[in-house]
């Protein structure tokens, strides 16, 4: 199961999105497949990982969100911290 969609799972990261006008199809998170590829991750309830979340919104500015990422494996729970975000312009913005 991929990330973005426990954390779509609550509310608030679907308003963060909508605040920023960006579409879930225009969501990555940076090193999702480091994160998820961790042999230790089957062995622990509680993840805790700092990332950058990237999306880009119907203007094309790319806005990176900065925080935690709190992943309850078990109950397939996750919590996105934020700490900041920045928001590059369309003519700067690249993927």
């Amino acid at each position: 199961m991929k990330i973005i969609e426990l954390l779509l799972n609550g509310n608030n990261f679907s308003e963060l999105l909508s605040q920023f006008s960006i579409d879930v199809k225009n969501v990555r998170i940076q090193d999702e497949e480091i994160i998820l590829s961790d042999q230790n991750l089957a062995h622990r309830a509680i993840y805790k990982e700092n990332i950058c979340i990237e999306g880009r919104n119907n203007e094309g500015s790319t806005v990176n969100f900065f925080g935690t990422l709190h992943w309850n494996l078990w109950n397939k729970l996750a919590v996105f911290e934020m700490q900041g975000f920045e928001k590059l312009p369309a003519t700067t913005a690249t993927r």
